[in-house]
């Protein structure tokens, strides 16, 4: 797992790291809520964020509106990251595509840019990885470090052992792209990286029990307890081929018969109404036809949306999360089939149950980008532990 920090940061320790990620994620912050927030005493407080500031990482500014004769002293001088102290690269690889953003160190995109992914050959991979690194440093000179999100299983953060969509096994992606870039990175599945960003900048952000399920080519899952994201052995290999949601669901090529793969992922519905009609239509021409009526791919439709309903209410059940963020590039279903995924939560929940609280984000590739970006920030800058 790399351990270095990225360049123009020094090593945290645990103490420096807790007072940086909580600017970072609710900053800006006075000292003594700062010090509320994490239990320490003022001498501590000034002990911890002296080499922090004289970093560079944090800057006292002053509190908006305040009148300039109030603004000498540190009780009046909030504590706040300098987003712009650094820029970091997140690459999400997808079959075809390889999807890249430049975030700030407060993980706002800044910049876009996307390659096409004409071969799975690792070496080629890498190639392609460095030469977008090489135009995106062009403009961002402060680049800090990479981070990559790949579908399947990541070991140590360096090393992928096993990618079905890429047909990779033991790619030492980390070391690779370290060595074309000159850049320190780090390398996760690509839904570990989303529930990270989520939890510390979007939707889970201040909250104990937070879920992320998303839906698209696989369907992911990932659990937030206590704040931190909770790993566990079949989020990197596509849990929900196994995870049955209507026994007498439909047989597709891929997933147990009735899985949520079999029956909620994009390739799944794509073959059942292809299997039906004998012409094979992409997602979004499929929900409109659902849309408009037209019978089988309305059928097909309404049984991903029960069986989404079954999956959030079973999830619900058994987490008791307060949210639950349902995300991906097949999340359109909602748009067609929400209701049915209303009516099936309640169906499949307690009368008295509080309602479940789904939030659903229409996002694309670049959103799992920044996911691998904010993994970057997490390892490289602040050192955070993994998991």
């Amino acid at each position: 797992m790399t351990t270095g920090t990225a360049a123009g940061w020094l090593p945290l320790s645990s103490g420096e790291r807790s007072v940086a990620i909580e600017v970072l994620v609710h900053g800006p912050l006075s000292r003594s809520d700062l010090a509320r927030r994490l239990n320490l005493s003022a001498g501590s407080l000034t002990r911890l964020t002296k080499p922090l500031i004289e970093s560079g990482l944090l800057v006292e500014r002053p509190e908006a509106g305040a009148p300039a004769e109030s603004r000498q002293g540190r009780p009046s001088q909030p504590l706040d990251v300098v987003a712009e102290s650094g820029s970091f690269i997140g690459f999400k690889i997808t079959e075809d595509m390889v999807y890249g953003v430049v975030t700030t160190l407060r993980s706002d995109i800044v910049a876009r840019y996307d390659r096409p992914l004409t071969s799975h050959d690792p070496d080629r991979v890498v190639g392609l990885l460095g030469e977008m690194a090489d135009e995106l440093a062009g403009a961002h000179p402060r680049l800090a470090g990479i981070g990559i999100g790949v579908g399947g299983l990541v070991q140590d953060r360096t090393v992928v052992g096993e990618s079905r969509f890429l047909g990779w096994r033991d790619v030492p992606l980390a070391a690779l792209v370290e060595e074309r870039t000159g850049l320190p990175v780090v390398v996760e599945n690509d839904v570990a990286a989303l529930v990270e960003a989520e939890t510390w900048f979007g939707a889970g952000r201040g909250l104990d029990r937070f879920v992320v399920l998303t839906i698209g080519a696989g369907i992911g899952y990932g659990l937030v307890l206590g704040g931190k994201r909770v790993p566990f052995a079949e989020e990197d290999r596509d849990f929900g081929r196994h995870w049955i949601v209507n026994p007498h669901g439909p047989l597709t090529p891929d997933g147990e018969r009735g899985s949520a793969v079999s029956l909620l992922t994009i390739p799944s519905i794509r073959y059942q109404v292809q299997a039906a009609t004998g012409r094979e239509r992409t997602y979004e021409e499929i929900l409109a036809l659902a849309a408009a009526g037209e019978p089988m791919p309305a059928r097909v439709v309404d049984e991903a949306a029960r069986a989404l309903g079954t999956l959030v209410a079973q999830i619900a059940n058994f987490v008791m999360p307060q949210k639950i963020l349902l995300a991906g590039e097949g999340v359109g279903l909602m748009d067609v089939g929400g209701a049915t995924v209303e009516a099936t939560i309640r169906a499949h929940r307690h009368p008295l149950a509080a309602p479940v609280a789904l939030e659903t984000k229409v996002s694309d590739f670049h959103d799992w980008a920044q996911g691998a970006a904010v993994l970057a920030i997490q390892v490289l800058v602040l050192g955070a532990a993994e998991g």
